[in-house]
């Protein structure tokens, strides 16, 4: 992992619901807390401005941080963010300490190629569908891949790309995949386009001449 990202906080004793909020209304600092490992949680803030810069790498969600805190140093990964329902503000956000021997589960994002090439939707006019847009997975540290590729080049309509079709980095595993066959979850798929089975049913189906002419032969044949 070619990117290192370091976060600045400060351990903080004031805990609590109403003190959470005196950080963000006043001193404009986001509350947050580290746990794992063998320590103690610890509650800590940070200063907004400084933690939305970083969040607007995508790789900052899927790396190991160091988050300093005075003189001592935490390897660390985003496990959890709360923000404003309305507004999308940072309230909350929970790191999780990591050992550099012991594997990790976290949410991947997925990034999807060949979009508007997809056969599917060039030659055959479907649309593209996304069933998820991240991927858990278990890996060691050092192993945490920034993103996961999805290749939708030749993918046709009517087809299904499932967690099973996505190659892995070498030292990472699906969480879905590892409990068996029945969670082999559907990733993307290519929808046909609207009115397609309707139209094949049309070239199907017969005209009012030929209901006509059935009709006139089936009398002809009761007369007889």
């Amino acid at each position: 992992m070619s990117d290192q990202f370091e976060l600045h906080a400060e351990a903080r004793t004031d805990v609590g619901k109403g003190a959470s909020r005196r950080l963000r209304r006043l001193a404009d600092l986001i509350p947050a807390i580290i746990y794992g490992g063998t320590k103690d949680p610890q509650a800590l803030s940070f200063i907004r401005k400084d933690l939305e810069k970083a969040l607007e790498n995508e790789a900052f969600y899927s790396h190991v941080l160091t988050v300093n805190i005075g003189k001592a140093k935490e390897k660390a990964i985003i496990k959890d963010m709360q923000r404003h329902p309305a507004k999308s503000n940072i309230m909350h956000i929970d790191f999780l300490r990591v050992d550099d021997k012991v594997a990790i589960k976290l949410n991947i994002p997925i990034h999807f190629l060949n979009e508007t090439a997809c056969y599917g939707v060039k030659t055959q006019g479907g649309l593209i569908q996304h069933q998820a847009t991240d991927i858990e997975v278990s890996c060691l540290p050092a192993d945490i891949p920034t993103f996961i590729e999805v290749d939708m080049l030749e993918v046709e309509t009517g087809q299904i790309i499932h967690l099973s079709d996505i190659s892995l980095p070498k030292g990472v595993t699906s969480v879905a995949l590892a409990l068996g066959e029945d969670h082999d979850l559907a990733v993307a798929s290519v929808m046909a386009p609207k009115g397609g089975d309707d139209a094949d049913n049309l070239d199907e189906a017969p005209t009012a001449a030929e209901e006509d002419a059935a009709g006139e032969a089936d009398a002809g044949d009761s007369e007889e």
